[in-house]
């Protein structure tokens, strides 16, 4: 199984797959003419100055769930494992992908909410839905549905699962199958609730579990602040090929620093665009720029936190591609959130340990939950009917799976996960880049509108933008009466 799952990961994270991310990031940020700069004042104000309805969650919930995606395990094991196998370099390489991910998170997510859909009574959306209206296929939709469905239930909740139960049991002792249990039991409450009800979860933990972690980040690296030139020297060094000690691995820092800042902001991966669609808004340019927004908040801030935590502190092991050590700070020491452990004991040593735990539980939990939410919206897409017993089929596969990750290995769960991003993320990068065009006559839209004053409204019809959703219809005859 080990050698299957390498061997499909070798595909799907090909050299090809690296330059298609950050290519397509870097084709959607001359497009958009760095929209990702111009308008953080925008997506900031954006967050706040609209509300939910009886069908659509507020833009703050949107944001709050794409958060509990987005900020999760990548954070603390993947930036361990990012800095591992690419050494410091491939932190540089992560700020890139989301520097230029930005922009393909602007472009999914406002895609999403030009042709999202009313059903059940909630609005629902994402790729499945723009590939069948954008692009006329209903066949490559139907595939991108299933894809995400099987990714979110089987692939993606491996990593989280496994990841809680392995942190518990290190900080507090807990077999796994107990932590994996009560886990599945927790998770159990929510799965049954829509998209308002995990709304109003997130907006509560998300901020809290995200504020504790970077307060923490924040003091050691205060302590360290002397350091923070020649650990940024060190970073850009590696990241070019610069500096002697890792040479060696420089495609290692670029491959390794996307592929865990893909696995982290999930920007391009075609998540995202299911919270954005949820979203109650006036014109579909404000999800977008609230989701690019999402993904400075989880790679530039989050993770630079865990990074420089971890370099300030040289709690960091660097191995070349055949396993063997280029540095070896911490021998024995297995790859993981055992690094961001070590690197905060080294100033907390009392309670490191058990705060990674809860925090890595935090993130990690809320992630599941917009795992839930991404595969009940592609579930509805497939199917009008609420109840069905394939729905609740799936609920319980998704359960069991959590269950069985929590009792499995990491480096199995980990490349599980990986194959569920790399399926996702292909098919919706190549996507985007045929179906982006709709999204830069909306954000000409937008500014032109905001430039007079006015509170943006979309009519899709003035903009000759074809089969988008016919909520916004509804919507301009509401706002007109």
């Amino acid at each position: 199984m080990e050698e299957a799952i390498k061997f499909i990961n070798g595909i799907l994270w090909s050299n090809v797959f690296i330059i298609l991310c950050l290519g397509a990031g870097l084709f959607f940020t001359i497009k958009t003419k760095f929209v990702q700069v111009r308008y953080i004042k925008q997506m900031v104000k954006l967050l706040f100055t609209e509300g939910s309805s009886e069908k659509g969650v507020s833009p703050f919930q949107a944001f709050s769930i794409a958060i509990a995606g987005r900020v999760g395990v990548g954070n603390i094991v993947g930036v361990a494992t990012a800095i591992a196998y690419g050494g410091p370099g491939a932190i540089f390489w992560m700020w890139m992908i989301a520097f230029l991910g930005s922009a393909s998170a602007f472009v999914e997510s406002t895609l999403a909410q030009i042709y999202k859909e009313e059903k059940n009574g909630h609005y629902c959306g994402g790729p499945a839905f723009y590939i069948e209206k954008g692009l006329n296929s209903k066949k490559l939709a139907l595939v991108f549905a299933f894809v995400t469905i099987v990714s979110c239930v089987l692939f993606l909740p491996s990593i989280q699962g496994n990841s809680i139960s392995i942190s518990i049991k290190d900080a507090f002792q807990v077999p796994q199958w107990i932590t994996g249990l009560a886990v599945c039991v927790l998770l159990s409450l929510t799965v049954f609730g829509g998209a308002k009800k995990i709304g109003r979860i997130a907006q509560v933990v998300v901020p809290f579990m995200a504020v504790i972690y970077i307060v923490m980040a924040v003091i050691i690296i205060a302590i360290n602040a002397k350091e923070i030139p020649s650990i940024f020297a060190l970073i850009f060094r590696s990241a070019f090929n610069l500096e002697a000690t890792f040479s060696g691995i420089f495609g290692a820092a670029i491959a390794w620093g996307v592929k865990r800042g893909i696995y982290s902001n999930e920007a391009g991966q075609g998540t995202a665009p299911h919270a954005a669609a949820a979203s109650e808004t006036s014109h579909p340019v404000k999800q977008g720029l609230v989701q690019a927004f999402s993904v400075y908040i989880d790679t530039l801030f989050v993770c630079t936190a865990t990074a420089l935590m971890i370099l300030f502190t040289h709690q960091y092991n660097v191995f070349d591609e055949a396993g063997n050590y280029i540095v070896n700070n911490i021998p024995g020491v297995e790859v993981g959130s055992a690094y961001t452990v070590k690197a905060i004991a080294v100033h907390f040593p009392l309670f490191a340990s058990q705060f990674i735990a809860i925090a890595l539980t935090f993130f990690a939990f809320t992630t599941i939950m917009s795992y839930v939410f991404i595969a009940e919206s592609n579930f509805n897409y497939l199917t009008d009917q609420p109840r069905t017993i394939l729905r609740w089929l799936m609920r319980l596969i998704l359960l069991a799976t959590v269950f069985y990750a929590s009792i499995n290995e990491s480096s199995t769960a980990w490349g599980i996960g990986d194959i569920g991003v790399g399926l996702m993320a292909w098919i919706n990068f190549i996507v985007i880049l045929f179906l982006y065009k709709p999204t830069i006559i909306a954000l000409n839209d937008y500014i032109a509108q905001h430039k007079q004053g006015r509170n943006p409204i979309f009519d899709p019809e003035k903009l000759n933008i074809k089969n988008a959703s016919t909520i916004w219809h509804r919507l301009l005859k509401e706002r007109k009466s």
